[in-house]
């Protein structure tokens, strides 16, 4: 009767997922995140071409970078929340949420005034969080469970690179060409990411199976709000101390404002090195590597606040931070996604704790400056955040949830569980 083939391409795509390594279309993802959070940082190196353009100080440009994150704490789960309401999959929930990105970039080139670029980085910042949210979705149904912080972790190399090359590449573009110019080639860019995300990135029903109504119920466990906390303390610490690192250096370590780029890019290049490590044992060692990096970057936060005027002391331990603090973003999305499933929703309000985790360091890192205790402020405020951050590590998965996560990977992901006979499934 000749060969009888699998009626579900899926289901034999999942079985054959681990061995044939990462889907190139995680990479694809990444690349997507570069483009999203080249954007994000992109103000701070045209500050002075943008307050000459619009007449306003420097600090009222720094704002814009306040607002970005303001439409990412706040826009991102409520636009994600509108997509799930919709029951919009996630390929074309993505290209929606690019193609709203796209025309925050191109308003913000196109700004005649302060108040129109306002509201394009409020609208730019939204559609990245929930950019960010579907994307990990995608990235999380394209592999199995076991795999899912490595997947984490090579889309989450966009946002490392981001500062490093990002960064450099869009102030260079506009000492060149203008403010302008560098607005335009990040919407160019986010277009070409949404084009080759239209042609290359399959459609995927799952999250539509647990939809708006299993994403709140998500949301309702005290263990998820603990692991957001987590992660917003470790950006938070890691922030507080990066914020302020170059008149920290300038001021007290005494090195030249020539170092400064150098030592920027050595940072990170930290932080590009740590993620791929820690990418590798995430999904393993979630909460060892959870536990083991707040405890560096909290040692390594007091070694500089005490020896801060000793440059070689300060640049060692601002290279630890770089390693162990952003670096943990795979370990944080892998503990999240072992205690919910990892939906749009679930993914975009842990990017909002994420955010609302890097203002407040930010933010408490300058009171403590204004309050006179000196540039080595910020440091101080970074290691409370870490030991806060350590506590918060108390609520881990109870041993049942270990055992969930490892019958999880031997069943593989959600959709194949899903066409099991009950008792298997409530089993897995």
């Amino acid at each position: 009767m000749g060969e009888v083939r699998d009626a579900n391409p899926a289901s034999s795509r999942d079985r054959t997922q681990g061995q044939a390594g990462m889907p190139s279309v995680v990479y694809l993802l990444g690349l997507t995140i570069f483009a999203l959070t080249t954007s994000e940082f992109m103000v701070a190196g045209m500050m002075p071409a943008l307050s000459a353009a619009f007449a306003v100080s420097v600090a009222e440009i720094g704002y814009l970078i306040s607002l970005y994150a303001l439409g990412m704490a706040i826009g991102g789960p409520l636009v994600t929340a509108l997509l799930l309401r919709l029951n919009a999959p996630n390929k074309p929930a993505l290209l929606v949420l690019l193609g709203l990105y796209v025309m925050g970039g191109v308003l913000a080139a196109l700004a005649p005034g302060y108040g129109v670029m306002a509201i394009a980085r409020i609208v730019t910042g939204a559609a990245s969080s929930a950019c960010f949210g579907v994307a990990l979705a995608i990235a999380a149904d394209l592999v199995t469970p076991q795999e899912r912080g490595r997947a984490a972790s090579i889309m989450l190399g966009g946002l490392m690179l981001a500062p490093v090359f990002g960064l450099p590449v869009t102030t260079a573009i506009e000492q060149g060409f203008g403010w302008r110019s560098s607005f335009w080639s990040v919407a160019v860019l986010a277009i070409l990411a949404a084009a080759l995300v239209a042609v290359f990135v399959p459609v995927s029903k799952s999250h539509i199976e647990n939809g708006l109504s299993t994403e709140l119920d998500a949301l309702r466990r005290g263990r998820l709000w603990a692991a957001y906390a987590t992660s917003g303390l470790i950006i938070g610490a890691t922030f507080a101390a990066f914020s302020y690192a170059v008149p920290l250096f300038i001021d007290m370590a005494k090195l030249s404002p020539a170092t400064i780029p150098t030592l920027l890019a050595a940072y990170g290049g930290a932080n590009v090195v740590g993620n791929l490590v820690v990418g590798r044992f995430a999904d393993r060692h979630t909460i060892p590597i959870l536990l083991g990096g707040l405890t560096a970057l909290a040692l390594a936060l007091m070694t500089f606040a005490v020896f801060a005027a000793n440059s070689y002391l300060a640049v060692s331990a601002f290279l630890v931070i770089g390693i162990v603090g952003v670096p943990m973003n795979p370990a944080m999305v892998a503990r999240v996604m072992r205690i919910a499933h990892p939906g749009p929703l679930v993914n975009t309000v842990h990017t909002s704790a994420i955010t609302a985790g890097l203002a407040l360091g930010a933010w408490a890192g300058g009171v403590g400056i204004n309050a006179g205790y000196g540039l080595t402020a910020p440091l101080w405020v970074g290691f409370a955040l870490a030991l806060f951050g350590l506590l918060s590590l108390c609520t881990s998965p109870r041993p049942i949830d270990e055992r969930l996560a490892r019958s999880e990977a031997r069943c593989g992901d959600e959709r194949t569980m899903a066409r099991r006979l009950p008792i298997n499934r409530m089993r897995c």
